[in-house]
């Protein structure tokens, strides 16, 4: 059964975003800040808030004098009349106006991609990608989702996403450069979601055969897809009917669509893992990167690894052809929010943007000379001997692209 390389393998890998409450956020409810009146000292805070039962939560002495706490309107209005108070207000929700560069995005030099342009414009990268997965949400603020090109072949009844895994993989390949949250790879490309796993991140190869149909069907619009999904197998030549998902793969690669998909979690060698073995894909590896940059030396943040090395949970071998980073990457995540979470479905995404911003250029471009051009512009500068095998893969950069 094929299940996503990144929380339902490795839940214990997930870690929450560390981010304010995303804009449009509730206020909170029956919640107030109290000013004291001039000559009214903080230590009277406590019989001001019992004769009005409020429930206090901060305390001010120093800016100003005053707290913030809970009661009913009623009381609020009551409290408004005390001489001892200057001023009752309701709280309300504080966001960040800045926009986060994950390290991924940092480390592969998207911001100096003149396709992707990041500059806080708003620019959008004209390309489709469809993301082959738990779904995505489908009104998230910081994505270009495609309503109308959703696809549900899951449990549910829509292509909305119930895990956040998918709302994830899309934010890395083409979250919104428009100055909030964080920024994609191919920022502003239009995501295609495709649902083929439930809620709990698993799915039926049925189900992903039928993700794989629908993007074949669309081929004309899709240019990139993305699995960060996979399981047990091995590989086998087109055409041969052994093995279903691959004769749909070859068949949708053949219609012109780039896949890109992740290496896998279980520390061994991909070979033995599918879509990864296959000869048509993009298969992708896992870095360990905190900071963004190369050299090694960074504190490691939500999860043990050492910085700018092969992360110790990711596939390996001869099947992969690009690494990127997967560890600690903070992304979109379900209902409106972000999240920081690790493994090879991290590191997939990154090269799905990469992907898509060669064929907003090169529309005529084949699956076979996307994967050439991303590897020719790839690097070398990660610690290769942290690669379990002799193959060390190029580091995905699109500077150039």
């Amino acid at each position: 059964m094929p299940r996503v390389f990144g929380t339902s393998l490795f839940a214990a890998l997930l870690v929450s975003a560390v981010l304010p409450a995303p804009a449009g956020a509730d206020t909170p409810t029956n919640a107030y800040i109290v000013l004291l009146a001039d000559g009214v000292h903080a230590s009277s805070v406590s019989s001001v808030a019992a004769d009005h039962g409020t429930t206090v939560h901060h305390v001010y002495d120093s800016a100003v004098r005053g707290y913030s706490g809970r009661m009913t309107a009623a009381a609020a209005a009551r409290l408004a009349r005390d001489p001892r108070v200057a001023l009752v207000q309701p709280d309300g929700v504080a966001t960040t106006a800045a926009q986060t560069m994950p390290t991924g995005i940092d480390r592969v030099d998207a911001e100096l991609s003149p396709t992707a342009r990041i500059d806080g414009g708003d620019q959008r990268v004209s390309v489709d990608v469809a993301v082959i997965d738990t779904g995505v949400d489908l009104d998230h603020p910081d994505l270009n989702v495609y309503t109308a090109g959703a696809k549900n072949c899951s449990t549910g009844r829509t292509a909305d996403d119930g895990n956040g895994h998918g709302t994830h993989v899309a934010g890395t390949i083409g979250a919104l450069d428009n100055g909030d949250g964080v920024v994609g790879v191919a920022p502003g490309a239009r995501i295609w979601p495709v649902r083929v796993l439930s809620n709990s991140g698993s799915g039926s190869w049925s189900d992903v055969i039928c993700g794989i149909d629908y993007v074949t069907a669309h081929a004309a619009e899709i240019e990139v897809a993305n699995m960060s999904l996979g399981g047990s197998g091995t590989d086998s030549a087109c055409g041969t009917n052994k093995d279903a998902m691959h004769e749909a793969i070859c068949r949708s690669v053949a219609a012109g669509v780039t896949y890109v998909v992740a290496a896998g979690n279980s520390a061994a060698d991909s070979s033995t893992f599918v879509p990864a073995a296959y000869d048509e894909v993009i298969t992708v590896s896992a870095l360990a990167d905190f900071n963004g940059q190369p050299g090694g030396g960074a504190a490691a943040t939500c999860r043990s690894d050492v910085d700018d090395t092969f992360a110790d949970f990711s596939n390996y071998g001869a099947d992969v052809d690009l690494i990127a980073l997967g560890v600690c990457i903070l992304s979109t995540w379900k209902g409106g929010g972000y999240d920081t979470i690790s493994g090879t479905s991290m590191a997939s995404p990154h090269v799905a943007g990469g992907a898509a911003l060669y064929k907003a250029t090169h529309p005529s471009a084949s699956p076979g000379t996307v994967k050439s051009a991303l590897q020719a512009a790839g690097t070398s500068q990660w610690n290769t001997a942290t690669d379990p095998d002799s193959t060390h893969e190029p580091l995905l950069n699109v500077a150039t692209f």
